[in-house]
């Protein structure tokens, strides 16, 4: 069933299309989140030109960011990875990134923890988000998940959005559908 989404009410969020995800060289590099470069861009472009708002997150880790930490720790888990200032954090260069639009810098997989997106959105009066980028199992099921326990409606953009595995991918939109937001087509996701 489309999701149409307010215009005047509605943000597409682009999670961490970034280097180091997104290109051969990146170090968590992921064909399948290359592939839907193209995909993100159709996405934005539609809904910049209904008038909604454009959220792009940058997931961005400082050098020292867990040293000392007591249980979470990236770098532990993926390797060092989006070093603060690298090329790999670098947003990738296909997306149009637009002085109105917001550009999340966060240091987790949710991009609502410690950062200024919630309070942005709402300053926009803003309720729906259709969620788009990579890696649908991480960041964005976390920041999916984030936006609907804060009452906004993430409708996930299942072509739009990339993945390690397909498998990955499956399960984190069927966790997405069933328990806190909508999975559509991207041509399913409408602006009005």
């Amino acid at each position: 069933m489309p999701a149409t989404l307010d215009s005047e009410r509605a943000a597409v969020v682009v999670v961490d299309m970034q280097n180091g995800f997104c290109k051969p060289d990146g170090s968590l590099y992921a064909p399948g989140s290359e592939a839907v470069i193209d995909p993100v861009v159709d996405l934005v472009a539609r809904a910049r030109d209904a008038g909604a708002q454009v959220v792009y997150t940058r997931d961005v880790h400082p050098p020292g960011q867990f040293d000392g930490n007591h249980y979470y720790d990236e770098f532990e888990r993926w390797g060092e990875h989006v070093v603060e200032g690298s090329w790999e954090a670098e947003l990738v260069a296909e997306l149009d990134v637009r002085e109105a639009d917001l550009v999340v810098e966060k240091h987790t997989y949710n991009a609502f923890h410690a950062t200024e997106l919630d309070g942005w959105l709402t300053a926009r009066g803003v309720d729906d988000l259709a969620v788009c980028g990579t890696l649908a199992n991480v960041c964005v099921l976390h920041t999916a998940g984030a936006a609907g326990l804060r009452d906004y409606r993430p409708v996930l953009a299942e072509d739009a959005i990339g993945a390690i595995e397909d498998d990955h991918k499956a399960y984190a939109l069927e966790h997405a559908d069933w328990l806190f937001g909508e999975v559509e087509q991207r041509a399913d996701v409408t602006f009005a």
